[in-house]
């Protein structure tokens, strides 16, 4: 399903933006050129297309599950892959393993094994007898010459970045390629490049981001971003039960299971969509020691609490406007 839309801004020129779905999410493209939208949806669907053939854990053709059989030993990835899975140790290593690779298997168990559309709502109860053991730090990447050597037995699970440094990347090369300003968004993770706005880019954050110009669900906020990236992680979105458990996407390595957090929706402004994805997925799994950490790091984000409370630090306009 797709639709187009056209977002005001001050002045006399217009946003346009094109919406569908694909990968498993909302698609979101918006343009400063209208003459631009079709030739930049034309090449973020390409980008979808190589990202889902080289990353997709629910495929069987797809280069991380054929990566699989040569486990153990080194085999030569396609760039697109190598960057998907450099994206992933970045966000291993920034965040102490929060954010683990390596927990395919892990999501897999818990009923998370295919599309999300696909999942069953409801299913039997799933007794997890042992905790994850992170192998992330055993991933070896060979810069030079392309070859990745996986431990024997992972399932990488690269959903927590791929998508988000996929979105910085779309963002530059439409940027680049066709001279317009540029706003990409996969489900939560946005990424801007060219020259945008001179008042921003508007982006409604909610518990599930969505259009600015729609009406909002729950406690949301439309705020303005002239540089960098944005991401949305949430418990809410992707939610499944099985037994009397309720499961979300989200999962904690110390326990392979989904993440007993605080914080329902975390929003996060960085300088690009990858480490925006970074630390709002780390800010859900570290809880009430998300907010210092965050300050730390000198973040703007927006967090909401399990009962609808929002808290915004380091900088994230109260009111909304950014």
């Amino acid at each position: 399903m797709s639709t187009t839309s056209t977002l005001p801004r001050t002045g006399s020129d217009r946003l346009r933006s094109s919406t569908w779905s694909a990968i498993g999410t909302t698609i979101r493209i918006v343009v400063t050129d209208a003459t631009k939208l079709r030739a930049a949806r034309a090449l973020l669907t390409d980008d979808l297309a190589a990202l889902d053939a080289a990353c997709s854990r629910f495929r069987g053709d797809s280069e991380l599950i054929r990566l699989e059989a040569s486990a153990g030993q080194p085999t030569w990835v396609s760039p697109l892959l190598a960057d998907a899975i450099r994206a992933a140790l970045r966000g291993a290593r920034l965040t102490d393993g929060d954010l683990d690779p390596t927990l395919g298997r892990a999501i897999e168990t818990l009923g998370y094994d295919r599309d999300f559309a696909s999942v069953p709502v409801q299913g039997g109860a799933i007794r997890v007898t042992v905790r994850h053991v992170p192998r992330w730090r055993q991933i070896e990447l060979d810069e030079t010459t392309g070859l990745l050597t996986l431990p024997a037995g992972v399932r990488l699970d690269l959903g927590a970045t791929a998508k988000a440094r996929a979105a910085d990347r779309s963002a530059e090369r439409i940027a680049r390629v066709l001279g317009c300003g540029v706003l990409v968004s996969l489900g939560g993770d946005i990424a801007i490049a060219g020259v945008g706005p001179l008042d921003g880019w508007p982006i409604r954050v909610q518990d599930i981001t969505g259009d600015p110009s729609a009406p909002n669900e729950g406690p949301a906020g439309v705020i303005a971003i002239s540089a960098g990236g944005l991401a949305t992680s949430s418990t809410s979105a992707r939610r499944w039960a099985r037994g009397g458990d309720l499961m979300h996407h989200i999962l904690d390595p110390r326990t392979g299971r989904p993440a007993d957090s605080d914080w329902r929706t975390v929003s996060v402004a960085a300088g690009s969509a990858l480490d925006a994805n970074i630390a709002s997925t780390a800010a859900i799994i570290r809880g009430e020691r998300a907010p210092g950490w965050l300050v730390g790091l000198g973040l703007p984000a927006r967090l909401v609490a399990v009962d609808g409370s929002v808290t915004t630090i380091a900088g994230w306009p109260k009111d909304g406007t950014r």
